[in-house]
């Protein structure tokens, strides 16, 4: 219960920061102010979660990121870095709290089943690239266990080969000093948001590292690329100071 109160109050305390500083000052239209903002919102809320981070490699300042997902809390680690943009699920636009959040900090979302959906975020993406804010996406498409790197889907690759933009993979992994990464940080299966975050309040010793790779120009084949950030990401995994803990 401490926990949910210690959360609520980073939310409050994040909103007037977004009232005061962004929405009543006219910044909402800019995506550098949007992303600032959440960059500090991910700061605090990953110490309200007691979430250390780990961090290896250039984060970049521009172009895409492509990196393996494991749970919303990817947000979190990858948010507090540097100002960011995300494309994520749908879905998450209603989850409470983290659909707010997103969508304050300039979330693009897709709807996957529909491909028309696909074709609207690419154009959203190249408008997005060239406002000196990284955007962040999981190609595999889905949150995992973490055990192995899924296929990438190429379809959202499509706006960095029509234009050669910058790509640069990245890996997440999760470690607990006593618990199951599989079973209380990783979001999957069928799992729901409001029963896995009330139990990860609980938790203490959460650990995240995000390693980044070379950033590289994208070529002009969208399945090439997939296929060789897919590698480049797992072989990122072997970076980490530690494992997924897979028990």
């Amino acid at each position: 219960m401490v926990g949910m109160f210690r959360l609520l109050g980073v939310f409050f305390m994040i909103s007037v920061r977004w009232f005061s500083g962004v929405r009543f000052k006219g910044r909402a239209s800019s995506v550098r102010a949007r992303a600032e903002w959440m960059q500090r919102s991910a700061q605090s809320l990953a110490d309200a979660l007691h979430i250390r981070v780990h961090s290896k490699g250039v984060a970049p300042t521009r172009g895409l990121i492509v990196c393996n997902h494991l749970s919303y809390l990817d947000i979190l680690v990858l948010g507090a870095r540097h100002p960011i943009l995300f494309v994520s699920k749908a879905e998450v636009r209603s989850w409470p709290l983290i659909g707010w959040l997103t969508e304050c900090a300039g979330t693009l979302y897709i709807n996957r089943e529909q491909r028309t959906d696909v074709a609207r975020l690419k154009d959203s993406i190249q408008q997005l690239l060239g406002q000196g804010v990284p955007i962040a996406f999981f190609p595999e498409g889905t949150s995992t266990h973490g055990e192995q790197v899924l296929p990438f889907r190429a379809s959202l690759l499509e706006p960095a080969t029509n234009h050669g933009c910058p790509v640069t993979p990245a890996s997440l992994a999760y470690h607990l000093k006593e618990g199951s990464v599989v079973d209380e940080v990783c979001f999957w299966r069928d799992m729901t948001f409001g029963p896995h975050i009330w139990n990860l309040l609980s938790r203490r010793g959460i650990e995240a590292s995000v390693v980044y790779g070379e950033t590289v120009i994208a070529g002009t084949d969208r399945k090439v690329l997939a296929k060789s950030l897919h590698a480049s990401v797992c072989e990122l995994r072997q970076q980490h100071p530690f494992r997924n803990s897979l028990h």
